[in-house]
């Protein structure tokens, strides 16, 4: 294993990605695939900050780097004020390591008919838990379609992702220390060991590794979360093409990981399946297809527009009944396979191709909701856990959903 390049510091997060990638990488991790325009904040955290920070207010280049490149960094680097708050607001649930590992490895056993594939579990003599990671090359399992083409290429899904861990451990989640790329327990992390130990040439490592992002997906409400979680899996990629290879990525490579990222780690309001919003009232709707740039508005007004403030009455009433409804969108999501967007939420439908289902999903959703009045508060993993299933596959042998509540 090759030492790293660079050391991941949770604390300058946001300025080390921004110092060793051009803009133009993050700008399309900053994109919404359904709505063609940025990811959105969709928390009121940011709102002190002023003009641009509000929920429905889009990330854009300019708020998160130069002198504004401390505002979005991971949770172990917040203030523990900001983390219980989170936890409160937006019922933000922290998983530790070794915890997305002991589930990782649930799902792999249900795979290899065995324990122990990528790592051993562990507890030291003072009660911390952790793991081992095996050594030897993983051996695959003498059963049709559970060969390492398939490990590789069969789509997981972590639920309200946050930072992703379940997908990738660059660093420990309780103490914010790196870990060796050796070491990592997400499950992608996995899907690139496979192909560090199948493969025998860079090329075919690459197409191979593209292979993984592309079976690798995640969806999130806060637009930083989701950020920091589209930041984890792209690095991934790099830290485990620079461990194997002892090289960067090329900008083809980069700039092709950082579109399959876009596309599969998406923002999303998990009720609704709909890009997150904080308009009342506002209807979900289907727009897959009718997405439009927006019209630049005329530089010289009318002669209507000169006159408007004089008319009242019933002029007025009109304009006020032809106001457009508010809408979200239903979030759309990429088939890899046939090449084409499609909405998330048909995965849910009974009808539903079953070569578009997850053969794995996998998360801590949230647990309850914030008490009002009264001290009781209602659970919500359940609605959650009920939505994961939908759109798990359910064959004979290979189905697996794993949350813990």
């Amino acid at each position: 294993m090759t030492a790293p390049i660079h050391e991941i510091a949770v604390e300058g997060f946001m300025e080390s990605f921004d110092r060793r990638y051009p803009t133009f990488i993050l700008e399309t991790l900053l994109c919404d695939r359904t709505t063609g325009r940025n990811i959105i904040w969709a928390d009121n955290e940011y709102e002190a900050l002023g003009d641009g920070y509000m929920g429905d207010d889009e990330i854009t280049v300019e708020k998160i780097t130069g002198l504004n490149s401390g505002v979005i960094k991971p949770r172990i680097a917040k203030e523990q004020e900001k983390q219980s708050r989170r936890t409160k607001t937006r019922a933000e649930v922290f998983t530790p390591s070794w915890l997305c590992n002991q589930m990782n490895n649930d799902l792999d056993e249900v795979w290899f008919g065995r324990r122990d594939v990528f790592n051993s579990e562990a507890t030291t003599e003072d009660g911390v838990k952790t793991w081992a990671a095996t050594t030897e090359p993983i051996a695959f399992p003498k059963k049709k379609g559970h060969g390492w083409h398939a490990y590789v290429e069969k789509s997981r899904l972590e639920i309200t992702c946050g930072e992703a861990p379940f997908v990738c451990s660059r660093y420990d989640t309780v103490t914010g220390d790196e870990l060796p790329v050796g070491e990592r327990v997400g499950f992608l992390d996995r899907k690139l060991r496979i192909v560090t130990e199948k493969t025998k040439t860079r090329k075919e490592w690459v197409r191979r590794a593209l292979d993984a992002l592309r079976a690798t997906y995640g969806f999130e409400y806060q637009g930083d979360n989701l950020l920091i979680a589209r930041i984890n899996v792209l690095e991934t990629f790099v830290e485990h093409l620079r461990d194997r290879w002892s090289s960067d990525p090329t900008q083809e490579e980069i700039e092709q990981a950082a579109w399959i990222v876009s596309w599969n780690f998406w923002q999303m309001n998990g009720f609704t399946d709909a890009v997150p919003t904080n308009k009342m009232g506002a209807e979900v709707e289907s727009t897959l297809g009718t997405f439009e740039e927006p019209e630049p508005e005329p530089i010289q007004p009318s002669l209507f527009d000169l006159f408007d403030d004089m008319f009242t009455g019933e002029t007025a009433e009109e304009t006020k009944e032809e106001e457009p409804r508010k809408t979200v969108p239903l979030c759309v999501i990429y088939d890899w396979q046939n090449g084409e967007p499609f909405e998330f939420a048909i995965l849910k439908g009974k009808a539903t191709n079953m070569g578009k289902k997850f053969y794995a999903v996998i998360g801590n959703p949230p647990y309850q909701e914030e008490s009002e009045g009264n001290q009781r508060k209602t659970p919500i993993y359940n609605y959650f856990m009920d939505e994961s299933f939908k759109v798990a596959a359910k064959r004979r042998t290979d189905y697996a959903c794993t949350v813990p509540f």
